[in-house]
């Protein structure tokens, strides 16, 4: 044995990194001390942390931070004193909404090469999370679609606040929700709630999300008078619709959710459970055997990496294809339509193919939010 070993002297360590400088503009990446179970910090070893901090857009993500997340997911891969990776959104609004529509709307419409370019960024972005040699928890502070809903299913675990909102966008906003969505939600949930989610867009609660197995746990963050109360919008007590079908958490509709809405304008938001509980999840790996809970991870990946390495590029090009088409008519209404319409006109654009019209400027502009129903 080497003196240095005999002394337990920390040995010089060669640089794995492709780039020392991981920081980019909207993430941002740290090291909060690890935990025991009985919250003891733990000399020496670390929770990464990785947030994403755009939130006057709902962190939504930019090229730039695209990189910045491939970068940190391989600084805390790399990192040797890293037990496990925390992903997660600034504020309480959001974890992230997907793609920066912003962005797409002004540079990447109409220019497929571009957009082709970028989403080969977006690939490794998904790839990085799903090959990190640790642990990764998604905690979910906030609304999780589209884009950031699919990273946040290429993590190994979620935890949620019970105020958060799941759900696919892409049919909706002129894009299909292939970034993951449907390589990964028909192994979780299975072929025909992963159709309903990824077809209609209809967003779902946390509470419906943690019964169909899409996050690990989920807690209360709306604090009333003091104490914490389940998401007074959501139904969160298993019944059965007028048909006899089991129903779990539900939107609540007509004058309950009104009710509701009186109930969440009367409390505050508050993470600390949310926080509590990814604590707890990390303290728990803690008291494992590192190699052995990686190569379990690796092995619990393999149907959705199956899946995502089989279609992300011809996705890639499909995508890229789509921004001179639907894509950049979806972007453009979300981005410049107003927050009561932020949609195309569905019908007339149905009308207009079916006479035979083909996909053009003038095709593209009567389509838009504010030219619905002129002609």
């Amino acid at each position: 044995m080497s003196t240095a070993a005999a002394s337990g002297a920390t040995r010089e360590f060669k640089n794995h990194e492709l780039d020392e400088d991981y920081a980019r503009p909207g993430v941002r990446y740290e090291k909060r001390p690890a935990r025991t179970p009985d919250g003891k910090e733990v000399a020496g070893l670390y929770n990464a942390w990785i947030t994403l901090d755009n939130p006057t857009q709902f962190n939504s993500y930019t090229t730039d931070m695209v990189k910045g997340v491939i970068l940190a997911f391989r600084a805390a891969s790399n990192a040797r004193d890293v037990n496990c990776v925390v992903f997660t959104g600034a504020g309480d609004k959001a974890f992230c909404t997907g793609g920066n529509t912003k962005e797409y709307a002004e540079y990447y419409a109409g220019h497929p090469q571009e957009y082709r370019a970028y989403m080969r960024l977006f690939n490794d972005m998904v790839s990085a999370i799903l090959a990190c040699d640790k642990p990764v928890i998604c905690r979910v502070n906030g609304m999780r679609i589209g884009g950031g809903q699919e990273i946040g299913m290429a993590c190994d675990f979620s935890v949620a606040q019970d105020l958060a909102r799941f759900g696919q966008a892409g049919p909706k906003h002129g894009s299909a929700p292939i970034g993951g969505a449907t390589d990964f939600l028909p192994v979780v949930i299975g072929a025909e709630r992963a159709m309903a989610a990824c077809v209609l867009c209809e967003p779902f609660s946390a509470h419906k999300a943690y019964y169909m197995g899409v996050i690990t746990d989920v807690v209360p963050a709306l604090k009333v008078d003091g104490k914490f109360v389940a998401n007074p919008m959501v139904e969160t007590k298993q019944m059965t619709d007028e048909f006899g079908k089991l129903v779990f958490g539900e939107f609540k509709t007509g004058d309950a959710a009104k009710q509701a809405k009186t109930v969440m304008a009367s409390g505050k938001v508050d993470l600390s459970l949310l926080d509590a509980k990814v604590e707890e999840l990390c303290a728990k790996m803690l008291l494992t055997f590192p190699d052995c809970t990686t190569k379990t991870i690796e092995e619990l990946r393999k149907p959705k990496l199956i899946a995502w390495n089989a279609n992300k590029e011809n996705s890639r090009a499909w995508l890229a294809l789509n921004m001179m088409t639907e894509a950049r008519a979806g972007f453009v209404a979300f981005n410049e339509g107003t927050k009561e319409d932020r949609e195309v006109d569905f019908i007339g654009l149905r009308q207009r193919l079916a006479r035979g019209e083909g996909w053009g400027d003038a095709l593209h502009n009567a389509i838009q939010p504010k030219n619905k129903h002129k002609g």
